[in-house]
């Protein structure tokens, strides 16, 4: 198994969110496999993200964020769908990347949707259980994929996190601009924090 090690993740959010696109993200359970090619990711970068979960600091929720790195973190919204996430940078930070989207590749059904991290989850059968698993494990594991090329990287702000203030807008949400599985529309938002 050529998975992605500790080292991919333990380097800053942002950097792994634009190295995620391309790779595989497999789910084994037994003799049923299933794997999509990661399209969309978000980056939350530390407790100072005011978007982040680890902006409320160490929870019992939020306490695999803060490492090691290559860890999985699945969490529940709107109490029906889970989120997956891979947690990142050093231990302590409280980094990591959403998952948003996928091109199915192996073992989902050709018309299941993958273009959101709810749907996502429950395509490749993530769930709740899966969180804290390493993510170089034989059941939860990233493989290299074909790399998507710097022209057709998209960068816009995050889904969802309006709350966030100036956060909300900082362009941490990353596409393959050629997918057809995106979760949504760049909305024209985007600007630098000073």
């Amino acid at each position: 198994m050529n998975c992605l090690q500790e080292a991919f993740y333990a380097r800053p959010a942002l950097t792994v969110a634009r190295e995620l696109l391309g790779t595989l993200l497999v789910v084994q359970e037994g003799g049923d496999r299933r794997v999509g090619r990661i399209v969309e990711t978000e980056a939350y970068i530390g407790e100072h993200d005011l978007a982040c979960h680890a902006a409320k600091g160490v929870t019992p929720r939020t306490e695999v964020m803060f490492g090691p790195p290559g860890r999985a973190y699945v969490y529940l919204i709107y109490g029906m769908h889970n989120c997956f996430n891979v947690v990142t940078d050093t231990a302590g930070v409280g980094a990591a990347v959403l998952i948003r989207a996928v091109e199915p590749v192996e073992g989902l059904p050709e018309r299941e949707r993958t273009d959101g991290p709810g749907r996502v989850c429950k395509a490749l059968g993530i769930t709740r259980e899966h969180n804290r698993l390493e993510l170089f494990s034989p059941g939860l594991h990233l493989l290299p994929g074909t790399p998507v090329p710097e022209s057709r990287v998209a960068r816009g702000p995050r889904i969802g996190v309006d709350y966030a203030g100036v956060w909300a807008a900082e362009p941490f949400r990353l596409w393959d601009r050629e997918s057809q599985h995106v979760s949504r529309p760049p909305s024209g938002r985007g600007r630098k924090l000073p």
